[in-house]
C-alpha cells in the first residue's frame, strides 16, 4: 500500500501523543510490569522515529546528515518500513511475556516468596527483546525493503506492509473469550446437576473457578466492549492496519486487561481473592474486584482445610 510521506508523518505524530498521555495517566505504577516498562520503550522508539521522519522530510533540499551519514526521503520509507517489521514481529512475544510477567506477580503473592529487584529485571528484558526482534528482522526473516527507483528529490510516498500478527492474536483473544464463556455455562449446568454426595466436592472444584471466570469476563467485557466491537470489524473487513500503527500503548493497555484476566483464571486464587490477599497485576482500566458468595467462600475454605 502506498502512502503519502506527510500522511506517514501525521499518523506517526498522533501516535506519539497518545502513547505518552496513556503513560503519563498510568505514571504511578507504570513501571510495576513488564508491559509498562514496554509501554515507555515503545513511546521513545515512535517519538525517535517520528523525529528523524519529520527532520529528513521537512528539510528543504530532501537530505539530511546524521553523524556523518547522509539520509534522504528513501531513509524515510526504509526506517518505516523496518520498524514496522519489528512491531509486527513483537507481537507474540510481548504476549508470552507479559502472562508469565502476570502469573509471576501473582504466583509470588499466594506464597511467601522474597521479592526481588524487578524493574532491574524487567528493563533488562524490553531492552534484550528489542535487541533480538531487530536481530531476526536483518538476519533471519525473508523481509526486502520496497522503494520506489526514482530520485530521492521525487519520491513523496511510501510502501508500507500490512500487519497480519495483531489479526491472528485478536483470533486467539476470541476464541479465549469464547471458551470461557462456554465454560461458565457448561460449568452452572454440572452444578445443578450434581449429586447431594457431590455437591461439596463439585462446587468447591467448579463453583469456585465459574465464579472467577465468569466475573473475570464480566469485569473485561465491561471495560473493553467498544474496543472488542471495533477489534472485529477489523477483523470482518477487509482493511489492512500499517505496520508501524500496529504497536501501540493503547493494544498494550488491552493486552494487559486480557492477559490479567487470563492468568487469574488459571491460577484460580479464589480464597485469596476473597480475602483481598491476591496481588492483581497493575491495570488502569479494569477494576479487578471480585465478589464471592458466602456458600461458595465457606466451601472453598472446607477443601483447602481437608487437604
Amino acid at each position: 500500500m502506498n502512502t503519502s510521506i506527510p500522511s506517514i508523518l501525521f499518523s506517526l505524530g498522533g501516535k506519539c501523543l497518545l502513547d505518552w498521555v496513556l503513560v503519563f495517566l498510568q505514571k504511578n505504577h507504570i513501571c510495576s510490569s513488564f508491559i509498562g516498562v514496554f509501554s515507555v520503550s515503545l513511546g521513545v522508539v515512535d517519538t525517535t522515529l517520528t523525529l528523524i521522519v519529520s527532520t529528513i522530510h521537512l528539510h528543504s533540499n530532501g537530505q539530511f546528515f546524521l553523524f556523518g551519514l547522509q539520509l534522504t526521503r528513501y531513509h524515510i520509507c526504509l526506517l518505516v518500513q523496518i520498524v514496522g517489521q519489528v512491531y509486527s514481529a513483537l507481537q507474540f512475544p510481548l504476549v508470552v511475556m507479559t502472562g508469565l510477567d502476570h502469573f509471576c506477580t501473582i504466583s509470588q503473592r499466594l506464597q511467601p516468596v522474597s521479592s526481588r529487584p524487578k524493574q532491574t529485571v524487567r528493563l533488562f528484558v524490553t531492552i534484550l527483546l528489542w535487541f533480538l526482534t531487530a536481530l531476526y528482522i536483518f538476519l533471519l526473516s525473508d523481509f526486502i525493503p520496497v522503494l520506489e527507483d526514482v530520485s530521492h528529490y521525487q519520491i513523496h510516498q511510501c510502501w508500507i506492509f500490512h500487519t497480519f500478527q495483531i489479526l491472528q492474536v485478536a483470533v486467539l483473544l476470541f476464541l479465549t473469550l469464547g471458551y470461557a464463556t462456554l465454560y461458565t455455562g457448561f460449568s452452572a449446568r454440572l452444578i445443578k446437576k450434581s449429586s447431594l454426595d457431590d455437591q461439596i466436592t463439585d462446587q468447591s472444584r467448579t463453583g469456585s473457578r465459574r465464579t472467577v471466570i465468569s466475573q473475570t469476563l464480566s469485569i473485561f467485557l465491561n471495560t473493553w466492549a467498544i474496543f472488542l466491537f471495533s477489534l472485529a470489524i477489523l477483523l470482518l473487513l477487509p482493511v489492512g492496519i500499517p505496520s508501524y500503527l500496529g504497536l501501540n500503548v493503547v493494544w498494550l493497555c488491552f493486552l494487559n486487561s486480557f492477559l490479567i484476566g487470563v492468568v487469574l483464571c488459571v491460577v484460580h486464587p479464589t480464597l485469596h481473592l476473597a480475602q483481598g490477599l491476591a496481588a492483581v497485576p497493575p491495570d488502569s482500566f479494569c477494576d479487578w474486584r471480585f465478589k464471592f458468595s458466602l456458600a461458595i467462600f465457606v466451601i472453598t475454605v472446607k477443601r483447602l482445610w481437608y487437604c
